[in-house]
């Protein structure tokens, strides 16, 4: 249940049921100490300002009004106005026995289209793709879990003038008896090869630019290269998808050159329309809502004055594929910080062109960088960029060093299972916990740690339960009656019953560092919990052991699905 929603709305109704202006809705909050109850409504005093009443007086006739039947065991007036709800054991223990989501009804369900992701294929993933691609696939799933149709769309970058350096090079290396498979194997060195022909011998860059020409006009040999190049590479990137435990399949993949034929037709209407001239033998958007501190319009160049395309170009033609075709009511791009400026550009021009469809969402879901501990873009010892595939490994390394340290009795198996999962959460989380919109300092020994908010510590925290109940060799029946008598038992109850309210204010947001705190809360109440009431200590009464294991059980059951959400995978033991 979204408690947040049901207490409004109950003291919503109490409220107009008494008079008061519908402009003074009730404001529902989690209470900041345990003395001021489980939530705190505020609304009687901006209220009684308007009606000309005391706060209190008003507070107290709210209470008389409200219909809360069992949920509540108290409420009280607070300081000037403010009213303490008290749940009810009862309560408490009915909605922790409910589904984690509720369905979600079917007028409510959205087309959400999410590009994430997007590298370019002329280079291998680096570190710089990560932010993007786990974010945007925590946030698919969030979507899934509540019940929408998302639609993951992959926006590679496959297309532009670097490909007839790339093609050429790799026709070179065919020649030489490399086979491509071979050639392409470390793409990063692939790609610098390529870079120092073109620039130290020109027979081969008037070659590149040649072949640049021919793969625009359709040329099936240089096309033939082409593909053979970004297939291989698309196989380097699932392989990194699947290291990384995120949704995105080939099947997602939406590339640049997909809208290659859609460019010339919307340059010519977009001129046609007058939305964009030419200048300088450039064709221009100049958009005077986005003008400088002098008046000066913003310049969105569509078309080069020698006639390539941009960019900008190709994302005008996707959003309005994604309108038009994909019918969606959400477009979410995850794209870092530094293109604001662009997406702003882009989402105007999709409006004022009429690229979209009234009421669709466009949201730009900007991000910051990930540091180093100098406070420095995060790079290699030499200053180079940091390959996504090799900080994946060496979180894997790095992890199994601190598993095999837990735990000796791990087989060979286990423990590269475990590594994995533990080493690459520990990457996701640490990105994921933080604020979206900020940068953040990367640091292996506090995303290793099983200390604090961290993978490990919420991983460690499900196999804790696993374990009690490995222990316990007790089957929980069905509908086991849950007590709520010991503070602690109550206070993880609460914890539980916050997390669809934190789902979808993560979904409202996109923000999933509110799931994180949410998780390392439930993982920290789990710890005191366990800490406090005995569960499988001798001579414990039987009903308050049931009661206990099901409180374990919805709290492994909450942990596993807000990790999933996450990306990051539980484990049996540790």
């Amino acid at each position: 249940m979204k408690i947040k929603n049901f207490l409004t709305e109950k003291f919503a109704t109490a409220m107009v049921e008494l008079g008061i202006p519908s402009d003074c809705q009730p404001s529902i909050a989690l209470s900041s100490r345990p003395e001021f109850g489980d939530y705190q409504v505020n609304g009687a005093m901006k209220a009684a300002k308007k009606m000309d009443s005391k706060p209190r007086d008003l507070a107290a006739l709210i209470i008389e009004k409200v219909e809360l039947s069992e949920a509540v065991d108290k409420l009280e007036i607070a300081g000037p106005g403010f009213i303490n709800i008290f749940l009810s054991a009862k309560f408490l223990a009915k909605e922790i026995s409910k589904p984690l989501v509720s369905k979600l009804p079917q007028k409510s369900i959205k087309n959400i289209v999410i590009d994430h992701s997007s590298p370019n294929l002329a280079k291998e993933m680096h570190v710089g793709h990560l932010r993007s691609t786990i974010i945007g696939d925590c946030l698919a799933r969030v979507f899934e879990k509540l019940g929408h149709k998302v639609i993951r769309q992959n926006h590679m970058g496959d297309w532009g003038t670097q490909f007839g350096m790339l093609i050429a090079e790799l026709e070179q290396q065919i020649e030489e008896g490399n086979e491509a498979e071979f050639a392409l194997n470390d793409l990063e060195h692939f790609y610098q090869k390529a870079k120092k022909h073109f620039d130290e011998d020109e027979n081969f860059a008037n070659t590149a630019r040649e072949y640049v020409v021919k793969l625009q006009s359709g040329d099936s040999y240089c096309k033939s290269l082409w593909e053979k190049f970004i297939n291989i590479s698309i196989s380097h990137n699932q392989n990194i998808y699947e290291k990384l435990n995120v949704g995105l399949k080939t099947e997602h993949i939406k590339p640049e050159s997909s809208y290659n034929d859609k460019l010339a037709p919307l340059v010519a209407d977009l001129m046609q329309r007058n939305i964009a001239v030419d200048s300088d033998g450039a064709k221009v958007i100049f958009l005077p809502e986005l003008a400088d501190k002098n008046g000066k319009p913003s310049p969105m160049i569509i078309e080069k004055s020698g006639g390539g395309y941009l960019y900008s170009t190709t994302d005008l033609a996707a959003v309005n594929y994604r309108s038009e075709n994909l019918k969606a009511d959400r477009i979410l791009y995850l794209i870092d910080a530094r293109q604001s400026l662009h997406m702003k550009q882009v989402f105007i021009t999709a409006r004022k062109a009429g690229l979209v469809a009234n009421g669709v969402s466009l949201e730009h879901h900007a991000f910051g960088m990930m540091m180093d501990e100098s406070g420095r873009p995060f790079k290699t010892r030499t200053g180079g960029t940091v390959k996504l595939n090799d900080l994946l490994n060496e979180a894997t390394d790095r992890a199994r060093v601190v598993v095999t340290e837990k735990n000796k009795e791990l087989s060979e198996d286990e423990i590269r299972s475990i590594s994995t999962k533990v080493g690459i959460g520990a990457i996701k989380y640490a990105d994921l916990s933080i604020t979206r919109t900020h940068d953040y300092v990367f640091n292996w020994k506090t995303m290793l740690s099983f200390d604090g908010n961290t993978a490990p510590y919420l991983q460690y925290a499900y196999t804790r339960i696993q374990s009690i109940f490995r222990k316990s060799d007790i089957e929980l029946e069905q509908n086991v009656p849950i007590l709520l008598e010991e503070k602690s038992e109550r206070s993880l109850a609460l914890q539980i019953i916050q997390f669809e309210e934190t789902i979808n204010q993560v979904a409202l947001d996109c923000y999933p560092h509110i799931l994180c705190s949410y998780l390392y809360a439930l993982a920290s109440q789990f710890m005191h919990f366990y800490e406090t009431c005995p569960i499988l200590k001798k001579n414990i009464d039987v009903n308050v052991q049931a009661s206990r294991l099901r409180l374990c059980q919805v709290t492994s059951e909450t942990l596993k699905c807000g990790l999933n959400l996450l990306g990051i995978e539980v484990m049996e033991k540790m």
